[in-house]
């Protein structure tokens, strides 16, 4: 999964650098930054955007940068063509581009769009001027003002249509410490996020796996620690959840275990875990597999003998599986979303 933060000249340099910084250590690929924002004045852009860049380059950081007439301006440069040796590769085009001139760029850049605004109309311009979907993207934007935003059925929408096209998705998630004035009310793509702002794990998986996201950034200026590890995570394919194990069985805590891509709507089930080929013996037990309870099939299911797996929902009682540990019910909430070969850890509670 691929994610992303934002940028604001208003900030001072350091802080921004500091963001960055935590981006960069958390594995995050992609950063936002618009230079269309009223409130942002005073500011020597050709010589902060530099900085700016620098840091991201060292990090492997790709800069998305809005673009238009006066973008150019406050960098210093007559054409979007001007920007290549900057090392901006990822550029948003709102408006004022011919389907000519949006393939022309897209041949140095990848292009950006805002997503609610691409209609079949410019699809069919762009491929008869030759576009290849594959350096267009699709970017949700964020609104700070309360009940602006869509719907998570909108975001679905939209993007499964410019995705089944080419496009490249992306969305925007609010933070959880540091919101973004002057409203300060979080900046999320989906309404519903404004007021689950200390969700960013959560928010983020849902625009991934139920809005066909391909990359979601954080709107607002930073998150918590918390949050961080939760993106440091999710950068590596996978979720944290915290549980309880039997101490016999504690050796499950060592791998990452991947759901399966033929994800079923009761268990997650682990991939690598059949590989363990462990003698399990059948234990006598009368309990039924709660949600967040953790099981391992035992020597009664013959083949399937090791494998471990999550109910997503309560289950019946199964003797041909172990119940070995339960998944603390705070993170209930994210069994929905491991699914598409996405990983879980377990970890202590304390």
């Amino acid at each position: 999964m691929k994610t992303g933060i934002s940028i604001y000249f208003s900030n001072s340099f350091d802080k921004n650098e500091k963001m960055i910084r935590k981006a960069i250590a958390n594995g995050v690929g992609y950063a936002f930054t618009s230079l269309h924002i009223p409130e942002e004045t005073g500011i020597d852009y050709q010589k902060e955007v530099q900085k700016i860049l620098n840091i991201c380059r060292e990090g492997n950081l790709k800069l998305i940068v809005d673009v238009g007439p006066e973008t150019l301006e406050k960098l210093g440069v007559h054409n979007i063509e001007e920007l290549e040796p900057l090392g901006i590769t990822y550029v948003r085009l709102d408006y004022g581009f011919t389907a000519e001139e949006t393939v022309r760029i897209s041949k140095k850049f990848h292009v950006v769009f805002n997503a609610s605004t691409i209609s079949n109309e410019n699809l069919t311009e762009w491929k008869k001027a030759g576009a290849d979907f594959s350096q267009f993207a699709a970017c949700h934007n964020f609104y700070p003002k309360q009940f602006t935003a869509l719907s998570m059925e909108k975001v679905r929408e939209i993007n499964q249509r410019l995705k089944y096209n080419g496009f490249t998705t992306m969305a925007f998630v609010p933070g959880d410490l540091d919101l973004r004035g002057p409203l300060c009310e979080g900046l999320p793509t989906v309404e519903e996020h404004r007021n689950r702002k200390q969700e960013v794990l959560l928010n983020m998986l849902e625009l991934f796996q139920e809005a066909y996201c391909d990359i979601v950034l954080v709107g607002d200026v930073d998150i918590t620690d918390n949050a961080w590890r939760g993106v440091r995570c999710l950068n590596q394919n996978y979720v944290e959840l915290h549980a309880v194990i039997d101490a016999a069985y504690d050796f499950i805590r060592e791998n990452i275990h991947h759901d399966r891509p033929d994800a079923s709507d009761y268990v997650i089930r682990s991939q690598e875990s059949r590989s363990y080929r462990q003698q399990i013996k059948a234990e006598i037990s009368d309990a039924v597999r709660s949600e967040g309870s953790i099981s391992i099939s035992n020597e009664k299911y013959l083949r399937y003998m090791g494998e471990i797996e999550i109910a997503r929902i309560n289950l019946p009682r199964e003797e041909r599986v172990n119940i070995v540990g339960q998944v603390e019910e705070t993170d209930w909430k994210y069994l929905p979303y491991i699914k598409n070969s996405l990983g879980v850890k377990f970890i202590s509670l304390y």
